[in-house]
């Protein structure tokens, strides 16, 4: 058998199922990249448009936002109403349509298509598969609501619950896990595998604009691709910040709870530059590992998360209300179901006692509503506007996975954690809610400006071990951060390169430290006297802001996908295709597995022959 880097015809390289179909363009990965050096070192190599552009807006913004911080407040505000107000019913709309999208291509003739080919085979263990996609998807996100909303939907209840009543702690859990649940995933599902298949199986750059080659052609390469990729810079940035702003909150509010409440130190006060000292503290060292890279640095501080994350768990479920935490896994999977269909489509059209703060669009309506500003729509905007971070993350360690089982992983797997999740740590919350309300008294005392922040610390204070368990989340919530921080730069990176996997680490330090930067900006340009919650508030409003363009673009990038897989299974079940493969075969080279019937859907490379 020929070495299967000299072989044209071979399994190794781009791949028999690229050579064969792939995209008619000869354009390359960073071809008309602007490289500069010091020296014989690269400092960088970016695409001039989307880098440049880019990096002088977001400048502009945290210059601008700095230098008038009572305007930005005050624009902050009504950007995250505005947009929760006017476009609600879409977000509500289009989530629920990608995930009848994507069970649609699991369960279809499309299943069976293999990511980076026929022949491709996976980079990735299962587990570390999984921890990396975890840990890149909501990891500071649950840590800092996995007790808090359960908790506030508790005592502001929907469905027609009673504030502070056993029926309303099953509708938290329900409405938590609604949230968390299969609809986030459903978004990166959409994502990450249009971004795979395109770059895989297409031979295109790993880039968003790629994802549009069936509707735009080599127009993807022109100002259509450049602002395509641009937006996905905003959209991943301020995503990302959202998270690492809500990091930055809780690790002060942890450190300062631990201070008063446990005694372990000093408090750290609660404040703005603390917050600042944070991120500037944990980006410092989030530098230090992306300049490591995706095998060195992000991969094992993924496992490290996953470790952690399952420590703590496994420690809250023993400590904690055990037979309480283990009921409310089929109690709250069971309220979630039954009332799937009422959480799913409620948009607000029509006043609804059965959710709080319900808004009203009719005669005499305002439109304001405490339930999806606050809650629904700012988590589909905060998803979607993490998608394209997300999704790159997820398409970069997904290549010899087939659909379903990218799919199937994608949808399932992270969902079932989060459900474990809110059981035990929303759910040893909720039982000490129903008891002596300790939770929500220090979540809601005085001096707290933030209660959601306080709130996981809060529940762990009425456990054995708190001094422990608590050092422990602060640790988790940091690790998180960096590898948050970690996969953001990679993935701005790589779209501020054309798509070059070995762009400069200059590159992803500038990016790791601007990601910092504009966190801190949003947390001080945001904060108030008067509203103490105001950064949080900011922090939602960049989420909204730039997940409502995206909104659009995943609505189009579905049929992309659609029409892609469609091609390509009709190039599977070619003639020409099954006589490449026979003739390969037939000769040694490769071993054929036909688990999708009469389409090929796994090839291995064959035995040698001896002295060959």
């Amino acid at each position: 058998m020929s070495d299967s880097g000299d072989d044209p015809d071979g399994i190794g390289g781009e791949g028999l199922q690229v050579e064969l179909f792939h995209a008619e363009t000869d354009r390359e990965p960073g071809d008309t990249n602007k490289q500069f050096s010091i020296g014989s070192t690269r400092v960088l190599d970016v695409h001039p448009q989307v880098f440049s552009i880019s990096a002088v807006i977001i400048l502009a913004f945290i210059a601008l936002s700095l230098a008038f911080p009572d305007q930005a407040t005050e624009l902050y505000s009504n950007v995250r109403k505005g947009i929760s107000n006017v476009f609600g019913w879409f977000f509500i709309l289009v989530v629920n349509v990608f995930i009848i999208f994507m069970i649609y291509l699991a369960l279809s003739k499309y299943g069976n298509i293999r990511l980076g080919g026929v022949d491709a085979d996976k980079e990735f263990s299962d587990i570390s598969w999984v921890a990396m996609l975890f840990s890149a998807g909501m990891g500071i996100g649950l840590m800092f609501f996995g007790v808090a909303e359960p908790v506030w939907h508790f005592f502001d209840p929907h469905l027609g619950a009673e504030s502070a009543t056993p029926e309303a702690a099953q509708v938290a859990m329900a409405v938590s896990l609604y949230h968390w649940g299969f609809h986030p995933w459903a978004i990166y599902a959409l994502v990450g595998l249009s971004l795979a298949f395109f770059s895989f199986n297409r031979g295109l750059p790993l880039t968003f604009r790629s994802i549009f080659w069936p509707v735009l052609g080599e127009r993807i390469y022109g100002w259509p691709g450049h602002i395509i990729d641009i937006l996905t810079v905003f959209a991943t940035l301020f995503g990302l910040t959202t998270s690492l702003g809500l990091g930055a909150l809780q690790i002060n509010a942890g450190l300062n709870f631990i201070g008063n409440n446990v005694g372990a130190f000093p408090a750290i006060p609660n404040g703005t530059l603390v917050q600042v000292g944070i991120i500037a503290g944990v980006t410092a060292v989030a530098v230090v590992s992306v300049a490591a890279g995706l095998d060195g640095g992000v991969r094992r501080l993924s496992n490290l998360n996953l470790l952690l994350m399952f420590t703590l768990l496994g420690t809250v479920i023993v400590l904690g209300p055990t037979l309480f935490v283990f009921g409310m896994i089929p109690q709250g999977l069971g309220q979630y179901f039954s009332n799937f269909f009422d959480l799913a489509f409620f948009s607000g059209a029509v006043y609804d006692p059965y959710f709080a703060g319900s808004p009203y669009y009719g005669p005499g309506g305002d439109g304001e509503g405490a339930f999806l500003v606050d809650w629904t729509v700012f988590y589909w905007a905060w998803w979607i506007a993490w998608s394209p971070f997300v999704g790159m993350f997820i398409a970069r360690i997904s290549k010899g996975r087939t659909v379903r089982e990218f799919i199937s992983g994608v949808l399932i797997l992270p969902v079932l954690f989060s459900v474990l999740w809110f059981a035990a740590l929303g759910g040893s919350a909720l039982s000490i809610e129903l008891g002596s309300g300790a939770v929500s008294a220090a979540m809601f005392a005085e001096g707290v400006d933030v209660p959601r922040a306080v709130a996981l610390f809060a529940m762990l204070d009425t456990l054995p071990g708190t001094i422990i368990l608590s050092l422990l989340s602060v640790l988790l919530v940091s690790t998180f951060f960096i590898t948050s921080s970690d996969s953001g730069s990679l993935v701005i990176d790589h779209l501020t390169s054309g798509g070059k996997h070995d762009a400069p680490v200059a590159m992803r330090v500038f990016w790791a430290i601007t990601e910092g930067i504009v966190a801190a900006t949003l947390l001080v340009a945001g904060a108030t006297p008067e509203n103490p919650q105001a950064g949080l508030e900011a922090l939602q409003a960049a989420a909204i802001s730039t997940g409502l363009p995206f909104a659009f673009i995943l609505v189009f990038m579905m049929y992309a996908i659609w029409k892609g897989l469609g091609t390509e299974y009709e190039v599977l079940e070619s003639q020409a295709f099954q006589d490449r493969v026979e003739e390969m075969a037939e000769e040694g080279e490769i071993v054929i597995d036909r688990t999708g019937g009469e389409v090929v859907t796994d090839i291995t490379a064959g035995e040698e022959e001896p002295g060959d």
